[in-house]
């Protein structure tokens, strides 16, 4: 009696479960969301390359104007040449913005600050058409997702993998599909497993 076949076919059971065990292994490669995902949702909007701003200057129609921050993570204004926007709030662009006036330009500068046109959103995966998109305050990953065709036939409907930069850092973390987006998140939509 021989154990060679024997053994040939548990040497190939014994592979193709290793093989199953990193197929599955790699589908939870991301981990849930970290905390810091639902803080950065709630935490005064952060501007980055991209926001395109209507930038008002009281009784000063030559300077009120919109600005795009530019792939640097600058605003190209009038008189002061180029104003770190990258990271910072609308409140403290108004205020960079008045106190570089204020240094020979103007006497008590008044800037006002909205964003015109936020930077897109990105839906990759399993969607009809996967692609860009214009990001909307209180946009959810399912939002987006209908936006850019909702699900195939093999999306996971059920949670998303968002990448979103935060503190200067890119984190991914997987979310349920109602929960917020912001804008700049990449929302890829995994596939289902059965």
């Amino acid at each position: 009696m021989s154990f060679a076949p024997f053994t040939r076919v548990m040497a190939r059971t014994v592979l193709a479960l290793a093989a199953a065990a990193t197929v599955l292994g790699g589908c939870t490669s991301y981990a849930p969301a970290p905390k810091s995902f639902q803080e950065a949702t709630i935490q005064p909007y952060r501007l980055d390359s991209g926001d395109r701003l209507r930038v008002s200057v009281f009784d000063q129609p030559g300077l009120t104007n919109t600005y795009t921050v530019d792939q640097a993570g600058y605003v190209a204004f009038p008189l002061i040449g180029q104003v770190a926007a990258r990271g910072q709030t609308l409140p403290a662009l108004e205020a960079s913005i008045a106190s570089r006036l204020k240094q020979g330009y103007l006497r008590d500068p008044d800037v006002t600050i909205e964003v015109d046109r936020y930077r897109p959103v990105f839906v990759m995966g399993e969607v009809g058409r996967p692609g860009q998109y214009s990001y909307v305050p209180g946009m959810t990953a399912q939002n987006a997702i209908a936006i850019a065709g909702g699900f195939t036939s093999r999306g996971n409907q059920r949670d998303v993998d968002v990448t979103r930069k935060i503190n200067a850092q890119v984190i991914t973390g997987r979310t349920s599909i109602s929960a917020p987006v912001l804008a700049g998140d990449t929302i890829y939509v995994r596939e289902r497993l059965f």
